[in-house]
């Protein structure tokens, strides 16, 4: 194995999830160290599935306005080990997370704090 894919296998290594907490928002730590909270609403909000944003154009399709503002999963899952799945109390149910993606949103999030 070459030295650049060695050090690109240990960095994804690192910024996998360790912790997953779902509580009143969900709590990530990654292996790397870093902590996010991330608000369910925030999450519902991201849905990439393609009810909420568009295959062909990536456009956002869900209006946040819509979004119930007591949002919380009614259970989650991990989908193999690369991503979470939430079954959200509005019914929805076919977003997939992936972990680059909730490491998107953390970093999102702490750069808003």
């Amino acid at each position: 194995m070459s030295n650049t894919l060695e050090f690109l296998m240990q960095n994804l290594r690192k910024r996998r999830i360790e912790k997953v907490l779902v509580e009143n928002d969900l709590y990530l730590l990654w292996k790397d160290g870093m902590e996010a909270r991330l608000p369910y609403f925030d999450l519902r909000d991201a849905c990439p599935c393609a009810l909420c944003v568009n295959e062909l154009t990536g456009e956002k399709i869900l209006k946040s306005s819509d979004i119930r503002q007591d949002i919380q999963p009614s259970r989650s899952e991990f989908v193999g080990n690369y991503a979470l799945r939430f079954y959200w109390n509005d019914g929805h149910d076919s977003g997939i997370y992936n972990f680059r993606m909730l490491r998107e949103l953390c970093e999102h999030t702490l750069s808003k704090s």
